[in-house]
Order: structure tokens, then sequence, then C-alpha cells
């Protein structure tokens, strides 16, 4: 009994020390972003950061550090890809927990994983050669490098984490709820709507924030496939760059200490408080929709 104890002890130290890892390390990051985004702001005002489009820092004369256009473009391009992927992963979800056979789904399950170990610049390829055509063709666009394209890709990219986890949550829903709905004389489309998807709101919205996670914190995809144009975009059809293609582009040629060294660190502690405030509102409406239940 005694062996027995110190086991379950080191046990849950072993968890505890994982999971106060894990929230240092997050500190650490963000910790790392603020000391050396602030230090931006010693040139740059706070309005002409967050409230102007034009971001040129190697202009010859006054060089100019405002995201707007970058944090719209950001914003457009996640938006548009969960509009795709949502529907279509809650969907896939659905079918494959409650509709599809098991024999098929033990087919249609690994493929869906596997989309997820396609390397990002491999999607970017595609939407250069195949889709970025193809959206120029059919709606008479120069070219095909714009937001569009990149949502497009987000959405397929988003797909198999979205499908994966809400799938988890709408199987992990008690067969009492779904035989209570039967013996009442529901039939099985109405109890998957009224029963089974509400039972596991909480799961898919988590499914959703991961896949949105996924979206706005992509790089490559984005960088090679939306056109990277500063510009105040104005719809899908406008070539975009995001706050992470920024990052990436500029980041490994900028000299150490410059005010532009320091801004693209205020540009990644912008992106992680988006990134934090959209995962703790969604972590609020989980628990709404759990009390609920």
């Amino acid at each position: 009994m005694r062996n027995r104890h110190f086991v379950d002890l080191a046990i849950k130290w072993l968890f505890f020390s994982a999971a106060a890892s894990s929230v240092l390390v997050l500190l650490g990051i963000f910790g790392m972003l603020l000391i050396n985004g602030v230090k931006a702001f010693g040139e740059i005002s706070l309005g002409e950061f967050f409230l102007s489009s034009n971001w040129n820092p190697s202009a010859y004369g006054k060089p100019s550090y405002g995201i707007l256009a970058m944090l719209s473009s950001t914003l457009l391009v996640t938006l548009g890809a969960m509009i795709l992927a949502v529907p279509l992963g809650v969907g896939a979800a659905t079918y494959l927990a409650q509709v599809a056979h098991e024999r098929t789904r033990m087919v249609l399950k690994p493929v869906i994983e596997l989309l997820a170990a396609v390397p990002s610049v491999v999607v970017g390829f595609i939407g250069i050669v195949m889709l970025g055509p193809f959206i120029a063709k059919v709606f008479g666009l120069s070219n095909g490098l714009n937001a569009l394209n990149g949502a497009i890709l987000l959405a397929i990219m988003s797909l198999p984490t979205i499908i994966t986890v809400a799938e988890d949550a709408i199987r992990a829903v008690p067969n009492s709820f779904k035989e209570a709905s039967y013996s009442l004389g529901a039939n099985q489309w109405t109890t998957l709507i009224k029963v089974v998807l509400p039972a596991a709101y909480s799961g898919i919205i988590a499914a959703v924030i991961l896949g949105m996670g996924r979206a706005i914190g992509e790089t490559m995809t984005v960088l090679m496939a939306t056109g990277n144009s500063l510009a105040m975009p104005h719809g899908f059809f406008d070539p975009v760059r995001t706050m992470t293609a920024t990052i990436a582009i500029e980041l490994g040629e900028v000299p150490y200490g410059t005010t532009h060294y320091y801004s693209l660190f205020a540009v990644g502690a912008v992106l992680f408080l988006i990134s934090l405030g959209i995962n703790l509102l969604a972590e609020r409406l989980a628990k709404r929709y759990r009390y609920k239940m």
C-alpha cells in the first residue's frame, strides 16, 4: 500500500508538472513577444500602429508601421475559411458518428486524418498551380492569388481537426439521450438535430476553435497563395497579406534591434492576444452550453 501511495503521488506530480510546464511555456512566449514588442512603441504611436493601413518599414523617407490592412486580411481569410470549413466539418463529423456504417467509417476516418499530414507548402503549391488559375477563370480575374484562394486552402487544412474533434464529441453523447428521444416518437433526423448535436455543443465549439486556431496561425500556405499585397482588402477577390506572412517574410532579413525588428514582435503579440481572446470566448460559450445540458 505504501508503494502504491508513492506511485500515485509521483504520477500526480508528473501530470501537474506537465500542465504547469505548458502554462509556463505559454507565458514565456507571450512575455518574450510583449517585452520586445513594447520597445517598438518608443518610435511608433499606438494610433499609427493600430489605425493606419500603411506598412512600409523600409521607406526612404518616414517609415510607416500600420497593421490595419494586415489585421483585416488575417480576419478576412480566417472568416472565409471558417464559413467553408465549419458546415463541412460538422456535417462530415455527424455523418461519421451517427449515419455511416462502421466499415465506411473505418475507411473514411484515416483518409480524413491523413489530410492533416499534408505539408502546408504542398497545399500552397496546389493553390498556386491549380486553385488560383481555376478561381481566375471562373470569376474572370487577372489571377487567382487572393483572399478567396487562401480561405479555401485554410478551410481544407482545418477540416481534419474540426471533423476529428467534433466526431469524438458527438460519439460521446450517451445512448440514453437518443433512446429517450426515440421512445417519445422522434425519428432519427429529429433526434440528431434536437438532441445529439445540442448535447455535443461544447465539443463542437472546441472543434471549431481548434480549426480556427489552425487557420489563423497558418503561415506558408497564405504566404504562397494570397498575393502578398499590403493594401487594405475590400473583398475576397483582393490579394492580401496576413500577419503571419508578414512576420515570416520580414523577420529573417530585418536588422536586429531596430524599430522594424521590434514592430514585428508587436505584430506577433497582437496575433497571440487575438488567439487567446478567441479561445477564452470559446471556453465561455462551451461552459454555457454545458450548464444548459
